[in-house]
């Protein structure tokens, strides 16, 4: 009959080197308060045995998602929570953070025209931190730095840091904005402009540049009309104004923001042009201004809100899950028509 030999222990190993349970265990472990005589044996007696040390893997704490920080850029020497976009972002971080009974601090991080950091915040070195939502534009080095100087899990919102770790909720822009300019496609138009975008913008804005080009592709329109500029209404005025002076053909601009879709209304009216008789615009995000424009604003509704209470519910998941996958939520829009385009034959 074979004998079956049994898995050596470390008990085995103890009694072979003639030294206690928990010394040896310290030995194999290569602790520092055993001599190294004693190691000696210990090792010699496992390899003696065959014995192979159980290798313990330790999982990350779980944490308790008490207290959370937001921190978002200084936009132009104010501070963002006076943008009309992250002003909603924030207060969806807010809410969902009441109704999670979750602590929230905030704070501004100032960065120069490069969108690198000049000051660091307090905030970010507060042990009391669990988690943090990172809201806006900045730079990929920066989001690295932020992470290295708080060491809590990060979620975020609107920013991008590609190669890099971390959950993030932002808006399906490329096909959002296709949608924009497929509406104007099906009011008629077939000279379209494009404003508020550089070829090397923000990556939400360079996939709205993206959006722009594919639904004129799709459907088989030839004509492209961009002029690159700032993301603001001057911005769009300017761009406007050298647009339609080189290409009078164009009968409507699709503005990658609300901002600069409002700038192309002021230089409509400039050159003489109603909206939308002369020139239909449709804007992105929906923002407060968008209705208030005469005529008032076509645009992309952006849920902004819901934004920032998934930044929070991301947070708590990751809290709960520390070794899940990152995970990209892109949220969908929805067209919102108002005054400011007309069908053409």
């Amino acid at each position: 009959m074979a004998v079956v030999s049994e898995k050596p222990t470390l008990r085995a190993v103890a009694q072979l080197a003639g030294v206690s349970l928990g010394t040896a265990s310290q030995a194999l472990s290569n602790k520092p308060n055993v001599l190294p005589e004693t190691r000696a044996k210990v090792l010699e007696a496992a390899a003696a045995l065959g014995y192979q040390p159980q290798t313990r893997v330790q999982l990350p704490a779980v944490v308790n998602l008490s207290t959370i920080g937001l921190l978002m850029k200084s936009d132009d020497g104010g501070h963002s929570a006076f943008n009309p976009f992250y002003s909603y972002i924030l207060a969806g971080v807010e809410r969902e953070c009441q109704r999670q009974n979750i602590t929230l601090m905030y704070a501004h991080l100032e960065t120069d025209s490069d969108n690198r950091a000049l000051s660091w915040p307090p905030m970010l070195s507060d042990q009391r931190l669990d988690g943090l939502i990172i809201v806006g534009t900045f730079l990929e080095a920066t989001i690295a730095e932020i992470s290295r100087k708080s060491s809590q899990a990060i979620v975020l919102v609107d920013a991008y840091a590609p190669g890099q770790n971390f959950d993030s909720i932002v808006t399906d822009n490329v096909n959002s904005a296709q949608t924009a300019v497929e509406y104007l496609i099906s009011q008629g138009h077939r000279h379209i402009g494009l404003v508020g975008s550089t070829a090397d913008s923000y990556p939400s804005i360079r996939e709205r540049r993206k959006g722009y080009t594919r639904a004129l592709k799709e459907n088989g329109i030839n004509d492209i009309y961009i002029e690159d500029s700032s993301l603001n209404r001057d911005g769009g005025y300017e761009a406007t104004l050298k647009l339609l002076r080189r290409a009078p053909q164009i009968t409507a601009i699709f503005g990658c923001n609300d901002n600069a879709a409002s700038g192309a209304i002021s230089a409509a009216y400039t050159l003489g042009l109603k909206v939308p008789d002369d020139l239909s615009v449709v804007g992105f995000d929906d923002i407060d201004l968008a209705q208030e424009l005469i005529p008032a604003l076509t645009t992309m509704h952006v849920d902004k809100v819901l934004m920032g209470a998934l930044a929070v519910r991301q947070l708590r998941e990751r809290a709960e899950n520390p070794l899940r996958p990152a995970l990209t939520i892109a949220l969908s829009t929805q067209l919102i028509v108002r005054q400011s385009v007309r069908a053409i034959d």
